[in-house]
């Protein structure tokens, strides 16, 4: 099939004569009214809550693509893994052989979804149910390409399998808030407009565009409010889940998927949040969330239930007819009861005050009583739902401009400079806190006054006082390498499930990110080397030249920036908070070993391994700045001055030679840097949230 530029297919694609006629919303309207309308209002009477769904012009707000999106057979698997294998080592190594060549694979898996078939349309909110661990969010990561590996099925979007063009339309929306703490709800917003929305919308539309969802959303009150988390004072739960639903809608997403939404919210919140809800799906968009045990009035919002039991389908169709449906198998209440709480009840087979039919095979009370009352439910729905839900799904096909416009890859809406400045904005309001953390200031100053005391107005007369003046230089090195190291380490790792969001979303493109990280990161790794040495520098009365006090904080530069990327990589590599900082600690112990003050002599067989440690060439580049070959020394002495290159300590250094470990350094600074953003794009890419 011939797939068009976007342009071509945005105006039919919008058609409202194609659009079914899914339903009416409580003012009597058709949905296709909200859809070929530019500016609609939606009012709810059961809240306080006024959700106007308008635009000021067409550029700043436009109808979102139909999405018909179906679901058959959905099934997925894990690979099953056993704790006694974790802490037997010869077990772990035999299972391991065994589903290398196959001899079991049944049971190297573990089945989460099991034959699961729907479908929903624009204006429609489908509501999955079920107990927890039942495979709910995995089924909407599932239609959300979140998760495509181990997946059998078929799911199609207007009658299109899913393809990465879909990225840009399909919001997601996970249980767990993943929000920058340090930025304020309107900040928020902004990022995501800049980067999300068209190209053809001015600062200003874009702004009025942010306007519009935070009065949709009820977020005017903490529009300036930081979003907080942790240990952070910031907005309410309700609040963040709004903020976290505007994110997403922004960009006016045709699939919008939301996983448990009204979790740790009281019943007020959760019921205002499903009006939202409401309101945005009746403007023509796709919603499915998972939901755990909403309100009666709660449950009434939704359109459609898909109720899931241990990865099973138990029922699928609309929310009003599903009380009606068990009482036709004899399933009824035998006291006044929440209907979603009488759905779970069945769900997980807890029967106690619900009537049974007289066919089922177990008397309850029993001990199989829960598994056969699943197993039965299973059973009815394949014989009475499935078969006409398939048959639905095989008759209805999308208009084919929808399979075309469904096709269409968007293009970045800003380009790679336009996305770095924001994203560099983003990121060093983000962590300018850490760069000018007291404490950080403390300890580069404390420990510069410390050394600088210990090493006061030291000399180099005699071999001891050169001794401890290189001791010295080592110690920089170390200092500042395992500093910038251990502060490059943890960025990625802490910062895993924001870009993992937001690169599921196609926000930005990786390197964007990467660079931004790198340069805003760069600040404190330049600024608070630099003030260490100019208190150090003159208090132990180094070379008092300007070229050699310039060479000497390049290199010590050179060292930190160069550590700072090593750090870079093993966090990318690892992209875990705990297992990054063992990697660290055991990279920075072998190049001290190795950096050439410890051990100068290292064996042949092992001497690859300074040639890898930037700490090697960092402290070289420091001993043949401050240090000359020709310098004499020991003048006092019965043998009369000495060189400095006769001394012992620079065996290995040739203090006259070039200072070739600049250019080492810089290739180790870009090589270095390279490699993480590789790994960081391979570990992100097989991540999920």
């Amino acid at each position: 099939m011939e797939i068009r530029r976007e342009d071509e297919v945005e105006d039919i694609s919008l058609s409202a004569s194609t659009m079914p006629n899914t339903g009416t919303n409580a003012l009597g309207h058709n949905i296709i009214d909200f859809i070929s309308q530019p500016s609609s209002s939606i009012r709810n009477n059961h809240s306080d809550l006024n959700i106007q769904i308008q635009t000021c012009d067409s550029n700043i707000r436009t109808s979102p693509l139909p999405i018909f999106l179906k679901f058959e057979d959905i099934e997925y698997k894990v690979r099953n893994k056993q704790g006694s294998s974790k802490n037997n080592p010869l077990k772990a190594v035999i299972s391991k052989v065994s589903s290398q060549i196959k001899m079991d694979q049944q049971e190297s898996y573990k089945k989460i979804l099991k034959g699961i078939t729907g479908r929903v349309g624009p204006g429609e909110i489908l509501a999955l149910m079920g107990a927890s661990g039942s495979g709910k969010t995995t089924l909407l990561k599932v239609i959300g390409g979140r998760v495509l590996e181990n997946v059998k099925g078929n799911i199609t979007y207007n009658d299109i399998s899913y393809t990465p063009a879909l990225k840009r339309r399909i919001g997601f929306v996970t249980q767990d808030d993943v929000l920058f703490p340090q930025l304020t709800v309107e900040e928020t917003l902004l990022v995501s407009a800049f980067l999300r929305l068209p190209s053809n919308m001015n600062r200003q539309q874009k702004h009025e565009r942010v306007d519009v969802i935070v009065k949709e959303l009820g977020l005017e009150r903490c529009r300036n409010t930081r979003i907080g988390g942790g240990f952070g004072k910031g907005i309410s739960g309700g609040e963040r889940k709004r903020t976290s639903i505007g994110y997403e809608v922004l960009i006016d997403p045709s699939l919008l998927l939301l996983d448990e939404p009204t979790s740790g919210l009281d019943s007020n919140s959760a019921n205002r949040l499903l009006i939202v809800l409401k309101g945005l799906a009746k403007a023509g968009r796709t919603i499915i969330t998972t939901i755990h045990q909403p309100s009666s009035r709660m449950f009434h919002m939704f359109d459609k239930l898909l109720l899931i039991a241990d990865g099973y389908p138990i029922y699928y169709g609309k929310t009003k007819e599903s009380m009606e449906y068990f009482s036709s198998l004899r399933f009824t209440p035998q006291i006044s009861m929440n209907p979603a709480e009488f759905l779970l009840d069945l769900a997980t087979g807890q029967v106690s005050d619900i009537s049974l039919p007289e066919d089922l095979p177990t008397s309850r009370g029993s001990l199989d009583t829960d598994k056969s009352i699943i197993k039965y439910l299973q059973l009815k729905y394949k014989t009475q739902l499935e078969v006409q839900e398939r048959t639905k799904n095989q008759a209805e096909k999308a208009p084919e401009h929808l399979q075309i416009a469904v096709q269409v890859e968007k293009d970045w809406t800003i380009s790679w400079w336009e996305q770095f400045k924001i994203v560099s904005k983003r990121t060093f309001k983000e962590r300018s806190k850490d760069y000018f953390d007291k404490l950080r200031l403390l300890q580069a100053v404390g420990v510069a006054l410390l050394l600088g005391l210990l090493w006061w107005k030291s000399k180099i007369d005699t071999e001891p006082q050169l001794r401890d003046q290189i001791g010295l230089l080592f110690y920089i090195c170390i200092f500042w390498t395992s500093s910038s190291l251990f502060g490059a380490v943890y960025v990625f790792p802490f910062e895993k499930l924001y870009l993992v969001k937001e690169q599921k979303a196609d926000m930005y493109r990786l390197s964007v990110y990467y660079v931004s990280s790198t340069l805003c990161d760069m600040v404190a790794h330049v600024l608070y080397p630099t003030l260490f040495m100019l208190i150090l520098y003159f208090m132990v009365d180094f070379k008092r030249t300007v070229p050699c006090f310039l060479l000497t904080l390049f290199a010590i530069l050179l060292v930190a920036v160069t550590s700072q990327g090593a750090g870079e990589l093993f966090g990318a590599a690892v992209l875990s908070i705990k297992r990054a900082g063992m990697v660290a600690s055991l990279i920075l112990m072998l190049f001290l070993l190795t950096g050439g003050y410890y051990v100068q002599h290292i064996p042949k067989f092992m001497r690859w391994m300074k040639y890898i440690s930037f700490m090697y060439y960092g402290f070289r580049l420091l001993l043949k700045v401050q240090y000359s070959g020709d310098q004499l020394y020991e003048c006092q002495t019965k043998q009369g001055c000495r060189t400095l290159q006769s001394s012992s300590s620079f065996d290995t250094v040739d203090l006259n030679s070039s200072l070739q470990e600049v250019w080492i350094l810089l290739a180790m600074v870009l090589a270095y840097r390279i490699c993480a953003y590789f790994c960081l794009h391979k570990r992100i890419s097989q991540s999920n949230i």
